[in-house]
């Protein structure tokens, strides 16, 4: 097996010289140039450990005929922009990677890719990535964090956010949070629950984009330096059976990732991604294919922040493989897909076992007998919404009360922490959505301050920005049409009531139409929150959301 495009007569000596400036040898020329997209930093607790992993995969490579060749691919600590203008910046970077990575690959022509993410907007940045250049492509993430502990209790991130919160309602002591700050996240690796980057690395795996572990091996194991030597040298065999992203990543495939986002209890973020992968793949993924899987796929796994295990736990209890081996016995998941493995999701999990029932519960024992996420709909969101229905209290699934209404996220915290939001209450926070915030930032900030408050079985908070995979209670996110683009949530007002029925499927303004469209002759657009640099580009090229999933910018 052997790359021909530069190693092809005269014509090619130029580029030949220029490997010959790198230190390439006459044999690695003529072998196949594997790119190894490396999402190393020294700022993302995620992306610590990816240089190791990347030494391996090159390793892998090269083990099995390759020559790795890596280069580079931007990431944002969510958790770090969180609170600040920082995180108007993270969801537009998934399309910056997509983007430079396309660009990348396609410019030195590469023959196959090894993708190297781990955080929340890298992953999918990297999938749309794939599906565009379409060469054979693999993907190792750099694993999940282990999960803290705090006084005999596991614990991550989002335990943090919301001890913030507590401390200050006077539930706990300085003491206590300075506990939970230097135990909560004790190693590298994304998050340690059930949050947007673990939830995409889950779904990889169930695109077939990864091997068995890529979305639960711990980031601190070993076992993910084996991983990532597996993958160097599977990357291979799929070069020379030439395998492809868009043979793997098909409808039904997308299919059985809802499917095991249902069963997994995933972020919400998810109902952004994978829209936005299936797009770059050809495939129109609608939302409403989301309500119809989820209506007969059970949710079996209550990782944190809806329950108390975590990624380390169900790595244990068979992993990715063992969910879907579960979704099996119904047949709701189709076991005939292609995957990086070179064979089918069938053959893939024949023989694995659910090997602990608390952690993946049997499929005729689950949580819940629908999936983790709604969409729902109604005039407050004519196109849809979206909520986290595992991480959600049994009594606020169906929820009326007033709105308390905010143009921003941060004179909605400053009024919850300040007192002032009250059981029964719905925080409206608009003007935070992809062309109004602009960037869509999350709203994790203010729902753990909403939990902290000991509010979370009582206040309900929706908005055009988005939640974060740690989110938990009636957060109910991706209001589209957003405020910036006329969406009726522009149009609400104080003490409107809101009524919420997240097993229906169904969110109302409690307003006559006629008051509405009363109130849309008064509305004008707002004058943008930022004028100069790229969000700013950002914002003015967006023209709409399309039903809260995949952006249309034009």
């Amino acid at each position: 097996m052997s790359n021909n495009y530069f190693c092809e007569g005269v014509e090619k000596a130029p580029q030949r010289s220029l490997f010959n400036a790198l230190g390439f040898t006459k044999e690695e020329m003529e072998r196949p140039l594997v790119g190894i997209v490396s999402s190393y930093n020294e700022i993302v607790p995620g992306h610590m450990n990816i240089d190791k992993i990347v030494e391996a995969v090159k390793m892998g490579v090269a083990m099995a005929g390759g020559t790795p060749v890596m280069f580079p691919a931007i990431a944002v600590c969510d958790g770090i922009a969180m609170g600040h203008q920082g995180m108007k910046y993270s969801l537009v970077t998934r399309d910056l990677i997509a983007d430079s990575t396309e660009c990348m690959a396609l410019a030195h022509h590469f023959d196959a890719l090894v993708m190297i993410p781990n955080c929340d907007k890298n992953v999918p940045g990297l999938l749309m990535a794939a599906a565009r250049v379409n060469v054979p492509t693999i993907f190792v993430s750099g694993g999940p964090m282990l999960a803290g502990r705090v006084k005999g209790s596991k614990t991550s991130l989002s335990s943090m956010f919301e001890a913030v919160g507590s401390y200050n309602a006077g539930k706990m002591t300085l003491e206590d949070v300075q506990e939970f700050e230097d135990k909560a996240c004790p190693s590298c690796g994304s998050c340690s629950g059930m949050y947007t980057a673990n939830s995409m690395n889950c779904l990889t795996e169930v695109l077939g984009m990864g091997l068995r572990g890529n979305g639960t091996i711990p980031a601190a194991y070993s076992a993910r330096l084996k991983l990532a030597k597996q993958a160097g040298m599977q990357v291979m065999e799929l070069l020379k059976k030439n395998i492809r992203p868009r043979d793997i990543m098909t409808e039904d495939a997308f299919k059985n990732a809802i499917a095991a986002d249902m069963a997994l209890g995933c972020s919400t973020n998810s109902m952004l991604h994978l829209p936005a992968i299936a797009h770059e793949c050809g495939i129109d993924l609608d939302l409403e294919l989301v309500n119809e899987i989820s209506e007969r796929t059970p949710n079996i796994c209550h990782l944190a922040p809806a329950g108390h295990a975590y990624m380390e736990d169900l790595n244990e209890a068979g992993g990715v493989y063992a969910v879907l081996g579960e979704l099996a016995k119904k047949d709701l998941i189709n076991t005939d897909c292609l995957t990086c493995t070179g064979k089918t999701v069938k053959e893939n999990i024949t023989g694995v076992a659910n090997k602990d029932t608390n952690i993946i519960r049997p499929i005729d024992d689950p949580y819940m007998p629908n999936g983790g996420i709604a969409v729902l709909r109604g005039n407050l969101a004519p196109d849809t919404c979206v909520v986290k229905r595992s991480a959600v209290a049994p009594e606020m699934l169906k929820h009326e009360g007033p709105a308390r209404v905010f143009d921003s996220e941060d004179e909605a915290i400053e009024a919850i922490r300040g007192g002032k939001i009250v059981p029964g209450d719905v925080v409206v926070i608009r003007y935070e959505g992809p062309k109004g915030g602009p960037g869509m930032r999350e709203m994790l900030n203010p729902t753990s301050a909403i939990q902290g408050m000991g509010l979370g079985s009582t206040v309900a908070l929706i908005t055009d920005g988005r939640f974060s995979g740690a989110t938990r209670g009636a957060a109910i996110g991706h209001v589209s049409p957003e405020a910036a683009l006329g969406g009726n949530i522009a149009l609400v007002e104080e003490g409107d009531i809101i009524a919420i029925d997240i097993n229906a499927h169904k969110i109302e303004l409690k307003v006559s139409d006629e008051v509405l469209a009363e109130r849309r002759k008064n509305w004008t657009p707002r004058e943008p929150k930022i004028k100069t640099g790229y969000l700013a580009r950002y914002a003015s090229l967006v023209t709409s959301a399309n039903r809260g999933a995949v952006l249309e910018i034009k």
